[in-house]
């Protein structure tokens, strides 16, 4: 155990903690909103990510816009494809990787997740101000791309 307590006084490490906390009240949150809806928080960020690259995107390129692995990602939309909520799309640009589309029960899905997502999404903002989380989000995603861009162990990316 470690009964130093620098490791957390660490600016960077006391922000990286407090957003591993928003992510695990995120998801809860997320639930809780679609759970109604048959959905789980996972499912509802894909679908997020296929509204975002307006069916344009490829499962890969949903991961990479994730952030996620691509193989988690294969595994939700093979369920939702399942469940009738995607249905995949020629890709001009590749002859085998397919492009994932909402269905129109997928887009019914989508906007009965974000109605009921709105109130929640509408008091967060409020608890910070818009332009506080504007500048919140800018240094957020400089971290993500210093991260992108910094090498793994041995030299690997």
């Amino acid at each position: 155990m470690i009964d130093d307590p620098y490791p957390f006084e660490h600016p960077a490490n006391a922000l990286i903690l407090e957003v591993f906390r928003l992510n695990g009240a995120l998801i809860a949150a997320g639930d809780d909103v679609v759970k109604p809806l048959g959905l789980t928080s996972a499912r509802w960020q894909v679908m997020g990510s296929v509204a975002q690259g307006k069916g344009g995107f490829t499962v890969a390129q949903l991961a990479r816009n994730m952030g996620l692995a691509r193989q988690s990602v294969q595994r939700i939309v093979d369920e939702m494809l399942g469940a009738g909520i995607f249905e995949l799309a020629e890709n001009p640009a590749h002859k085998r990787a397919k492009l994932v589309r909402p269905t129109k029960e997928g887009e019914r899905l989508f906007e009965a997740a974000l109605f009921r997502w709105l109130p929640l999404a509408d008091a967060l903002a409020e608890e910070a101000g818009a332009g506080e989380l504007q500048r919140m989000t800018a240094v957020l995603q400089r971290l993500r791309v210093r991260l992108e861009g910094e090498p793994g162990e041995g030299g690997e990316r």
